[in-house]
């Protein structure tokens, strides 16, 4: 028993150690419309970018999220206007949502860029080889 605690310990801390080493890249899929699921991604990217400052965080947003990033209905704007100032973070917006929700570059929250396809620069990342998190309740 010992030596198998032993073991699990020895592996915990070897994974804990080489996850620090390793700087990793993480596509963040919101299409919710939901702000408890808006608040939930800014707060898991604001701290893993603060954790993980040599990793890369890109938020991806299209569907029903496209409130997530307009100036006057976000309820994560101040958030999202820090975090878009971070070289690690990006957080950026379908085009074609924003197409459908008639909104154009000058109602996003600074710093937020625009993607022609949400779903396909999603696909992109992971091909890239970035990790994948599909934001949701």
């Amino acid at each position: 028993m010992k030596l198998y605690l032993n073991v699990l310990w020895a592996c915990l801390f070897s994974f804990m150690v080489f996850a620090q080493e390793k700087p990793v890249k993480i596509v963040f899929d919101v299409t919710s419309s939901d702000t408890d699921v808006h608040q939930s991604a800014v707060r898991h990217v604001k701290a893993m970018s603060e954790a993980y400052p040599d990793s890369k965080f890109e938020v991806v947003m299209y569907s029903g999220a496209m409130d997530m990033v307009l100036k006057d209905k976000s309820v994560v704007y101040d958030d999202i206007a820090k975090l878009v100032q971070k070289d690690n973070v990006d957080f950026v917006i379908c085009e074609g949502t924003m197409k459908r929700h008639n909104t154009n570059a000058s109602d996003l929250i600074a710093g937020v860029r625009s993607v022609p396809d949400g779903i396909l620069e999603i696909i992109a990342k992971q091909k890239d080889g970035w990790g994948y998190i599909k934001e949701s309740k």
